[in-house]
């Protein structure tokens, strides 16, 4: 995907502008309205169009549509934010940007440059966590959304937005400052086309700023691609992984004077955080035979390197020394770092043994589970399925290299 004209660009600023005035806001509350009653967008638009007017119908619409979008997440922030369908997707959890702000703020700085504001989450989080924020980028409608939403959610006369190149203030960056703040945050773009940039030196500012960053300014934090080569961590830099529902949200790189240990998993549930650390690489967790309950690690206990914690504090082994799964002779009671599994058949994986198992048992629904193996979980649980009225969970999986199946759970 081509990056927007600067004509294109200036019309999005413009029709920004025009829902921020009282007209625009009627406009948005109608679209709102008619977005809640379920009225098809061919039928809304053409309401809108005699209603609002022409100018108003099309923007309005699509704001109330992201805001809708939004609400999950920002709840009743959402109705009064703007967001491009970008900018959204860039946008992090409001209670996982107010933790780092309060992390980044914890050591006494008070001003913060937000590099790259897109539609200003994190300078509005800092803001609210009492710093002045700077929010600097490149692109105008990120910062005519920054303003905007600051202004919307009561912020304003501690944000200031301007333009500005992150590179360019990283490279100026002098005596633990950038941009005259002593605090920063940095979100790349790991993103274009609509795809990944799993390199990198391809992100937006590249690696390189990174890195700069994180040795320049002490009191920072970077998000970065939940994959990143553990090796690209910089010396003295905590390197976080955070999880919510089982799917890691986001990674971080904190600078320096924020750092508090080599490694972070924080997993949240139900609203809780929990956090799993380490001071220096502890190794693997030991091999050994796959015993009556099976235990998987959240993603952020294996991004972050930490399996072998969890699987002391469980008196746990590794089914396969390549593999994150666990095995030990008790549920893992209480524990957030795992989901747990009885253990009732473990065999050969054979499609057809399989199936003649699962017939016996009287196991007609199937989840299936995969590590390790190149099957598809939903191709095998269709495959799977019988008229039986019980259910089980299906691993696949290695163990002790040798391609297995572990029929857990079976009711």
């Amino acid at each position: 995907m081509d990056r927007p004209s600067e004509e294109q660009t200036a019309e999005t600023v413009r029709q920004l502008r025009a829902l921020t005035t009282p007209e625009g806001a009627a406009a948005l509350a109608r679209a709102a309205a008619l977005l809640a009653e379920g009225v098809d967008a061919v039928a809304a638009l053409t309401r809108l169009r005699a209603e609002v007017g022409t100018d108003l119908a099309g923007p309005a619409w699509g704001i109330a549509r992201q805001r809708q979008n939004a609400r999950a997440t920002f709840g009743a922030d959402a109705d009064r934010m703007l967001f491009t369908g970008d900018t959204l997707e860039q946008a992090g959890r409001p209670e996982l940007a107010a933790r780092r702000a309060a992390r980044l703020l914890a050591g006494g700085a008070d001003s913060v440059a937000d590099l790259g504001c897109a539609a200003g989450t994190d300078t509005i989080a800092l803001a609210r966590a009492g710093a002045r924020v700077l929010a600097v980028d490149v692109d105008p409608v990120a910062r005519e959304l920054t303003a905007a939403n600051a202004e919307a959610l009561g912020v304003a006369d501690d944000v200031w937005v301007v333009a500005g190149d992150a590179v360019e203030l990283v490279a100026a960056a002098r005596g633990g400052e950038v941009a005259g703040c002593g605090a920063a945050v940095l979100d790349p773009a790991r993103r274009a086309g609509g795809r990944r940039l799993l390199d990198p030196d391809r992100w937006s500012p590249p690696w390189s700023t990174v890195a700069e960053l994180l040795a320049k300014v002490p009191t920072s934090v970077v998000k970065v691609a939940p994959g990143l080569d553990h090796d690209r961590v910089p010396d003295g830099v905590e390197a976080e992984w955070v999880s919510v529902g089982g799917s890691i949200v986001e990674a971080l790189l904190w600078g320096g004077a924020v750092s508090a240990t080599w490694r972070r998993a924080t997993v949240v549930r139900d609203g809780e955080f929990h956090e799993l650390t380490a001071d220096a690489d502890p190794g693997p967790a030991p091999a050994g035979p796959v015993r009556a309950w099976l235990h998987e690690p959240d993603p952020a206990v294996i991004r972050s390197g930490l399996v072998s914690l969890v699987a002391a504090d469980l008196g746990a082994t590794l089914v396969d020394p390549t593999i994150a799964y666990l095995t030990s002779d008790g549920p893992a009671v209480g524990s957030p770092w795992v989901s747990s599994y009885r253990v009732d058949e473990v065999l050969p994986f054979n499609l057809k043994k399989l199936k003649a198992l699962l017939r016996g048992h009287g196991v007609g629904r199937v989840v299936v589970k995969k590590r390790g193996s190149a099957i598809e979980p939903e191709t095998l649980a269709r495959q799977l399925r019988g008229p039986g009225s019980g259910a089980a969970t299906v691993v696949v999986t290695r163990v002790d290299g040798a391609p297995t199946a572990l029929v857990c759970d079976v009711t």
